[in-house]
C-alpha cells in the first residue's frame, strides 16, 4: 500500500463515490478520508462531515489526519448552478481558494481540481476543440471552473503547488443517480431504458456532445494524478476526449438492447447551455504528455451500463 493520505472533498458526488473506493484500493482504507457536507450510505469510513466553505476546519481535517493530496471535487453543476448563480459562485469559487491556501499552508504534495466542458462557449470551435482556445462559458458554473483553472495555474506559478486538472465532458455512471448536470440525460436515459420506460429528453436529437464512461473518467484522473511532475505541461487543465454523440445516437444504441424503447424530444434551458459547449474535443496534449487514451466507446458502455443497472434494479440473476 501507498504511505499517502489522501482527502476526497465532495466524495458522495457522482465521481467521489467511485474515486473514493477505487483510491482505498490503491492506497488502503484508512489512508483514504472521505468527506461531504452529509453523510451517504454508500460510503464508509473513515468519513467526516466537512463544509468546504469552512477552510478553518478543512485545515483542521488536513493536519489531524496528516494529509498529503487532495481531491477537490465539492461544486454545483451546471443546470442547478444557474438556478441559484450567487450561491454556485460562493461554493465553486471560495471552496477552491480553501483547498488551495490549505494545501499552500500544509505544503501538501499534490492537489486534484476537476473541470469541464463548461469553460467553453460560443466562440469557441465546436468541432476538436483545442487545448487553449479562448474561453466564454455561457453558465456560472463554466464561470468558476474557468476561473478556477486561472487560481490553479497561478498557484503553481507562485507557489509552485502541484495542482492538476482535467476537463471533463459529461460524465456517464451507473453507480450514483443524475446530479444536476447538463449531460447527465445521458445517464438518465439508461435508468429509464432498463426499467422499460420512455425517455422525455430536455435535449434535441441531434445535440452532439463530449461524453467518457466512469472508468475511463477514474483512470485518466489517477494517471495524471500519478504521472512524473515534469510531464505536467498544462497547469490550467487538461482537455479529455473518449467519445462524442447525441441523444437520437445513444438512443439508437440502446435500442439494439431494446427495441421497444421509444424517446421523446422536450428541449428545455438546458438546451442553450448544451449548445454553447464543444461536440468534440482535441486532447492530443493528454495523450502526448501523459499517454491518455480512452477503452470505452459508445457500444461498449452502452453493454455496460444495461448490464450494470439490469442488476440494480434486480432485473437479471
Amino acid at each position: 500500500m501507498r504511505k499517502d493520505k489522501i482527502l476526497v472533498i465532495g466524495a458522495n458526488g457522482q465521481i467521489g463515490i467511485v474515486l473514493t473506493k477505487v483510491l482505498r484500493e490503491i492506497y488502503g482504507i484508512d489512508n483514504v478520508l472521505a468527506t461531504d457536507i452529509r453523510t451517504a450510505e454508500t460510503l464508509n469510513e473513515p468519513f467526516e462531515i466537512l463544509d468546504i466553505l469552512d477552510g478553518e476546519g478543512l485545515s483542521k481535517i488536513v493536519k489531524k489526519h496528516n494529509i498529503t493530496q487532495i481531491y477537490h471535487l465539492a461544486a454545483i453543476l451546471s443546470a442547478n448552478g444557474e438556478k441559484n448563480p450567487r450561491r454556485t459562485w460562493d461554493i465553486n469559487m471560495n471552496g477552491l481558494f480553501n483547498v488551495l491556501e490549505v494545501a499552500k499552508e500544509h505544503s501538501l504534495d499534490k492537489v486534484f481540481f476537476p473541470s469541464s466542458i463548461a469553460v467553453f462557449g460560443i466562440n469557441t470551435p465546436k468541432e476538436k476543440t483545442p487545448q487553449f482556445p479562448f474561453l466564454d462559458p455561457a453558465t456560472i458554473y463554466g464561470m468558476s471552473k474557468a476561473s478556477g483553472e486561472n487560481w490553479c495555474q497561478y498557484y503553481f506559478n507562485k507557489y509552485k503547488l502541484d495542482v492538476r486538472s482535467i476537463r471533463y465532458p459529461g460524465v456517464i455512471s451507473y453507480q450514483s443517480m443524475p446530479g444536476g448536470g447538463t449531460t447527465d440525460y445521458a445517464v438518465d436515459i439508461f435508468h429509464k431504458a432498463v426499467q422499460g420506460m420512455d425517455f422525455d429528453c430536455f435535449l434535441s436529437e441531434n445535440t452532439r456532445l463530449p461524453m467518457i464512461y466512469m472508468p475511463d473518467s477514474i483512470r485518466a484522473t489517477l494517471e495524471l494524478m500519478e504521472a512524473p511532475r515534469e510531464k505536467i505541461k498544462v497547469r490550467s487543465s487538461y482537455n479529455l476526449a473518449a467519445m462524442t454523440f447525441s441523444p437520437a445516437e445513444i438512443a439508437k444504441a440502446i435500442q439494439q438492447h431494446f427495441p421497444d424503447f421509444k424517446i421523446n424530444y422536450n428541449p428545455d434551458f438546458r438546451q442553450a447551455i448544451a449548445a454553447s459547449w464543444p461536440a468534440s474535443i482535441d486532447d492530443s496534449e493528454a495523450r502526448n504528455d501523459w499517454n491518455w487514451k480512452e477503452e470505452y466507446d459508445i457500444h461498449q458502455m452502452t453493454k455496460d451500463m444495461i448490464l450494470q443497472l439490469s442488476k440494480k434494479y434486480n432485473l437479471v440473476s
